[in-house]
């Protein structure tokens, strides 16, 4: 009936759509500090099946193939790229990227925990390294006033020069989270990410151990988009949702000879 090809090419629309969507967001979030870029996943809708390959055509013989009709499509989910950045060098002391695997635990309004790879630190008033919204690394590292020169090494040790000393002093160690499927967490926006039953639990530990990455001082992750990866996805996503918009016009052209015909 044309009237379900219509049905069918109206959840072509609606699919495409949401994939402009989600292209408009990766381009959106280019600049954005660790930004991982998403990726629509698409599956079919229900079959209707009319013939089942297999079923008796006669008392002797069987269909080969059936006869099913698909009813459209959906977008199935979206999937976090979780490939490396770019690592731009600031010079700034507390910036801080991560060259492997793993995320930076950051402690959340209400003690929810949050993981994000965006690791441009500051330093609060009570000398706690924190997120630009506030929100503390954890472990907590506290920097004394007048402490200079800070270093941060691959491993996550924290150490500086304190006032009337020669000698640098251990400030405390930056532990890095993984997780068995981290495309499960979930975005929470402000660049943060929450464990879910389809993450796993976090497995702390070092940074450069049992596979996370290391911790690169004055530097900074940018996001994995890439512009032009995005402009081919952008294109293909434009002509589908072409295409479904004219076999809606195809359809409404059958429906309109059929009643001036009948």
């Amino acid at each position: 009936m044309p009237t379900s090809a219509l049905h069918v090419a109206r959840t072509g629309l609606e699919a495409q759509n949401t994939r402009m969507q989600v292209i408009a967001h990766n381009l959106a979030n280019i600049g954005t500090t660790g930004f991982k870029r998403d990726r629509a996943d698409f599956e079919t809708l229900s079959y209707q099946d009319s013939r089942v390959a297999g079923q008796r055509s006669t008392g002797e013989t069987a269909y080969a193939v059936g006869l099913n009709l698909g009813t459209g499509v959906a977008v199935q989910g979206t999937s976090r790229i979780e490939t490396q950045g770019t690592l731009n060098t600031t010079g700034n002391a507390f910036d801080l990227a991560l060259d492997g695997d793993g995320f930076f635990q950051i402690e959340l309004p209400g003690g929810a925990q949050g993981y994000t790879r965006a690791g441009n630190f500051t330093r609060s008033a009570e000398g706690n390294l924190v997120t630009a919204q506030g929100f503390a690394l954890q472990p907590q590292i506290t920097v004394p006033e007048g402490a200079q020169s800070i270093s941060i090494s691959p491993d996550g040790t924290v150490s500086a020069v304190l006032p009337g000393e020669a000698e640098p002093a251990e400030l405390g160690q930056i532990t890095i989270a993984r997780f068995a499927n981290p495309a499960g967490l979930q975005a929470s926006g402000d660049n943060f990410l929450l464990e879910t039953a389809a993450s796993g639990a976090a497995e702390v530990g070092a940074a450069g151990d049992a596979g996370r990455g290391n911790i690169r001082q004055g530097m900074l992750e940018a996001s994995n988009v890439n512009v032009v990866e995005e402009l081919v996805e952008m294109i293909e996503a434009q002509r589908a949702y072409e295409i479904n918009s004219k076999m809606i016009s195809a359809v409404d052209e059958m429906l309109r000879n059929a009643n001036q015909t009948l």
